[in-house]
């Protein structure tokens, strides 16, 4: 990195603090920025700071933090007015994929922070220079795309719609390193950026095998699990290639590729199951059935695993520079 970047001195705004914003409160909290986070619903600004702080104390089990809880929990403003956001160099939006309402954010946002202010969404599917559309001085927007729990993972997309300033995004790219990211920098804004693209193309194949008799719901979670996921986390899909060596893939892409399902439609699997509103380990039934207990013993094992494939991963560090100027 260029030079040092003092979080302390950077607030960061969040708005919306539902699952996914509270986690990214919390991962920019252990990262040592002021938090000034608003919560747009009443719910969420009654239950926010309770969560957050759960999150703080996992983090904690993991061995991420360098001072006591409370420490962090000092650093953090939540309230429903926007005008604490005044000082923030960043604010980060996470509300639902609705444009009206992020529309609405962006105004409220744009209305107290100075007109140099990084402006960035958490958005999956919502292409970002569509978004830019709807922020004053649009050269400050971009995607900052966090997975959940953001304070334990290292996945974030950095993601340039047509109008993002090179410097700005640069300046995000870098300080998503002291957020304990391996960061991704994309130059062209694609809708539904890098990692949804990869894992929908796998869910859509997941459910083609299952709806054509090839293979059950369990089967294609274990091979899954035990092949591809053994090696993931420390090599990616390109690294896994060169170190298999590259002399097949030309042959086995051209018989596989034609097979694989090019389907347009909503999985024949999925409709039933959305048409119930199910919601899998949330409602104890979806593609597998759960007890109550199954399903916050999933809860319980998720947390555990993130913090052990944290740890793992922190084992292989391989950092390649892609700021682009």
């Amino acid at each position: 990195m260029d030079e040092m970047i003092q979080t302390s001195e950077i607030s960061v705004g969040v708005v919306g603090l539902g699952l996914m914003g509270s986690s990214i409160v919390a991962a920019l909290l252990l990262s040592g920025h002021p938090v000034k986070a608003i919560a747009p619903l009443p719910d969420e600004l009654a239950d926010a700071p309770e969560r957050i702080y759960s999150q703080i104390k996992h983090g904690d089990e993991a061995d991420l933090l360098r001072k006591p809880p409370e420490a962090y929990r000092a650093q953090l403003t939540v309230s429903g007015d926007y005008n604490i956001l005044s000082d923030c160099r960043l604010v980060l939006e996470c509300v639902t994929e609705r444009i009206a309402i992020k529309q609405s954010v962006y105004q409220k946002i744009a209305a107290v922070v100075s007109a140099d202010a990084v402006i960035a969404s958490n958005t999956s599917a919502i292409p970002i220079s569509q978004l830019q559309q709807y922020v004053p001085n649009p050269e400050r927007f971009m995607g900052i795309h966090w997975a959940e729990p953001a304070y334990m993972t290292r996945f974030m997309e950095i993601t340039c719609g047509t109008e993002t300033s090179l410097e700005r995004a640069n300046w995000a790219f870098e300080l998503a390193h002291y957020w304990q990211k391996e960061p991704t920098l994309l130059r062209k804004d694609i809708r539904g950026f890098v990692t949804n693209r990869l894992m929908y193309a796998i869910y859509r194949e997941a459910f083609h095998l299952v709806e054509t008799g090839a293979a059950s719901v369990d089967a294609v979670d274990k091979a899954f699990r035990y092949d591809a996921g053994s090696w993931m986390t420390m090599m990616g899909i390109f690294r896994r290639m060169d170190y298999t060596g590259l002399q097949d893939y030309a042959e086995i892409f051209r018989r596989i590729f034609p097979l694989l399902s090019n389907s347009e439609e909503v999985p024949s699997l999925m409709k039933p199951l959305v048409d119930q509103q199910l919601r899998g380990t949330q409602s104890a039934r979806g593609l597998y059935d759960y007890t109550e207990e199954e399903a916050k013993e999933w809860e319980k094992a998720f947390a555990v695993f993130n913090k052990d494939i944290f740890q793992l991963a922190a084992r292989y560090p391989i950092r390649t520079d892609q700021r682009i100027g």
